[in-house]
């Protein structure tokens, strides 16, 4: 009798200390332990382009049950935006997405959070000089050679463009790029001036103003690189009655769809910030849970890399033809009226 008792007292441990291994094996790269944080260091956070993105980086937050954060400053602020950074290493985030605003001035802050372990995913524009791990966002020299297409067929193959940019940004660089690509095949069509917005809306609202005033004749068209210029520039024509000109915009807020249903638009490209950060966040609990060999690495060299290089999110053309369908489709999934 108690041969049998220690036989099934021996038995029973090894049951039981079979039953703890397998646990820990399954859940191993599976599930999420309460220590895992996850920062997104944002740009002009108050713009409903990076609003969307907030809320795909917590939606993902939410299915996976991990802590989150969406920080950065409330306006166009590359100083804010590095010490967002450096407050995310200091809290030991497991993980960062980063949007970029001077790839220069971040570069710093990202390395140092390389060097401490925790990996930096870049979003919407990149810092490829810098340790970063990958990319996530738009092909923006595709998106701007579409914008460049669309564009000569709308001025029908002549005219003067003013182009209004941030140009110290890797993704808004590429989008000029690849709008005067496509625009130099025309021939006639001239890009005459490209302005630096600095962040600030404002001057393309005076920019435009000027025009009007002065050179109406000579600018036949006006290319939006960036989120806030598009809708300044229709309201300025609007207001001063100005016919005949053509205004490409960037991104799909409310009031730059208004436009295009009202006219003062003829397109805008569409980028995808929720699927950004959403993703972003997916690859970045990856990255914990399938740890790399080694955070500082240049994959980009590497034909067997376990992680990639640029993660294309797409993009496409919004105009009246598709506008309304697109704000249904919007409304359907988030239940956003715009």
């Amino acid at each position: 009798m108690l041969l049998s008792r220690n036989f099934f007292s021996r038995r029973f441990f090894r049951l039981a200390l079979l039953a703890m291994l397998l646990a820990s094996f399954l859940s191993c790269g599976s599930g999420h332990d309460s220590d895992e944080y996850y920062a997104f260091v944002g740009a002009n956070v108050q713009v409903p382009y990076w609003q969307a993105a907030g809320a795909g980086f917590s939606k993902a937050a939410d299915q996976f049950k991990v802590r989150s954060d969406f920080k950065g400053p409330q306006n166009y602020d590359p100083k804010a935006e590095a010490e967002a950074l450096d407050q995310a290493v200091q809290r030991k985030a497991t993980g960062i997405l980063l949007a970029v605003t001077d790839p220069a001035l971040l570069k710093e802050g990202i390395n140092k959070a390389v060097a401490a372990g925790i990996p930096v995913v870049t979003i919407d524009s990149d810092a490829p000089t810098s340790k970063r791990l990958f990319f996530i966002g738009t092909n923006n020299y595709q998106a701007g050679f579409s914008g460049g297409q669309r564009l000569a067929q709308e001025l029908k193959g002549k005219g003067n463009v003013v182009v209004f940019t941030m140009p110290e940004q890797s993704n808004m660089r590429e989008r000029l790029q690849g709008y005067k690509d496509a625009l130099e095949r025309t021939g006639n069509i001239k890009i005459t001036r490209v302005v630096d917005i600095q962040g600030d809306p404002r001057i393309a609202f005076d920019t435009t103003t000027q025009i009007i005033g002065k050179e109406k004749d000579k600018v036949d068209a006006f290319v939006c690189l960036e989120a806030q210029s598009g809708k300044e520039v229709a309201g300025v024509l609007s207001s001063y009655h100005v016919t005949g000109k053509i205004v490409m915009a960037m991104d799909t807020d409310a009031e730059t769809l208004e436009w295009i249903q009202k006219g003062g638009i003829a397109a805008t490209i569409a980028q995808k910030p929720y699927t950004m950060a959403f993703v972003g966040l997916q690859m970045l609990d990856n990255l914990y849970h399938h740890k790399p060999a080694s955070l500082d690495t240049d994959w980009t060299r590497d034909s067997f890399a376990p992680i990639p290089a640029f993660v294309d999110t797409g993009s496409g053309l919004i105009d009246k033809s598709n506008v309304d369908s697109f704000l249904q489709a919007k409304k359907s999934l988030t239940g956003a009226q715009n």
